[in-house]
């Protein structure tokens, strides 16, 4: 079968070249983003693969469509960036990644806590030019601390369990609520206690219309002063701009993401030599108590193999006219 595949960066394509000898798939790797400049790119290709900063709205799902393309396979776990009703309209199946290491982006969301709270990027940049001073180092124990899991699904719940073994209470806020998150000693709380409660926020939901700015001028307004908020789910959960005041005033202590509303024209490029326009992303990196980091959470061997095998056998199973597992569609 032949694959375009999109967003195809030189540490997947190794990885997929291997993995793909048991398939035996004609893939076509482009390094650009899949969008209505570039969607000329997939005409002729029965399957296009993307990842969650391609554009496969409307339009370019009807070129895409129009070109000969039966299937999108998406990288990914979230699939916000697909419109599943245009899909369905056109013929156009949509596979994507259930489940592939939820430990990745768990352990991530930890180590970013970790860097923030004990200010260790800062620490390693002055060591670098030979200062050992300890002013604006200090952190806080995490044990006692209460800790907010928002979304307590298989990456909240792991988050949850790690904390948990740093001595902290467990808040969850999810409309589902899990066993497992409970045995872990968690308690599920109304936003207004978490609010009032949390020492940090971790984010772990997914991005739909009622998540988005979940975390804006108002709900920041009501957090314990001093909170710290880390997000390795989706970057529209956050409003940038309602983050950048609540630093300034010092109601929110520090945030740490590795996810962010405008990521697409950012994340997964050097752009060391070049000047970024985002005024707002650079405002936000200025600040001494944020960390960003480049959508790097799923990245590791385990998840990265986990996620182009799935992604494989999906396009296996669609040539060969099997069911499709993983199969997402909007309804009918």
């Amino acid at each position: 079968m032949r694959v375009a595949m999109f967003s195809a960066k030189s540490y997947e394509r190794t990885l997929l070249d291997e993995l793909n000898a048991g398939y035996r798939h004609e893939l076509a790797y482009f390094d650009t983003l899949l969008g209505p400049g570039t969607v000329s790119l997939a005409a002729g290709f029965p399957v296009v693969s993307v990842v969650v900063n391609d554009v496969v709205d409307r339009d370019v799902l009807k070129r895409l469509a129009a070109g000969g393309t039966k299937l999108v396979a998406t990288r990914s776990t979230g699939f916000n960036h697909i419109d599943l009703g245009a899909a369905r309209e056109l013929g156009v199946k949509v596979v994507r990644v259930v489940d592939y290491s939820p430990n990745s982006v768990a352990e991530f969301a930890v180590g970013l806590l970790l860097a923030l709270n004990r200010k260790i990027p800062r620490a390693f940049n002055r060591t670098r030019e030979g200062n050992f001073e300890l002013d604006g180092l200090m952190g806080f124990d995490l044990v006692g601390r209460t800790v907010a899991v928002v979304g307590t699904g298989k990456i909240g719940t792991i988050f949850a369990r790690i904390m948990a073994g740093f001595g902290c209470e467990l808040l969850g806020f999810d409309v589902r609520h899990s066993p497992e998150f409970e045995k872990l000693g968690g308690r599920y709380a109304e936003a207004d206690e978490i609010q009032a409660a949390a020492d940090i926020i971790s984010l772990h939901c997914p991005l739909t219309p009622r998540t988005h700015h979940i975390v804006n001028a108002r709900t920041l307004a009501r957090v314990k002063r001093g909170a710290l908020l880390i997000n390795t789910s989706r970057g529209g959960l956050v409003d940038t701009e309602a983050v950048i005041e609540a630093l300034k005033s010092g109601q929110l202590g520090g945030i740490a993401i590795d996810v962010y509303e405008q990521e697409a024209s950012l994340f997964v490029k050097d752009l060391s030599n070049t000047v970024i326009p985002d005024d707002v992303i650079q405002r936000l990196v200025s600040f001494p108590n944020v960390i960003v980091t480049g959508h790097q959470a799923f990245c590791t061997r385990e998840a990265l193999g986990t996620i182009l095998e799935t992604t494989l056998r999906s396009i296996s199973d669609f040539a060969a006219g099997r069911p499709l597992a993983n199969e997402i569609a909007a309804p009918a």
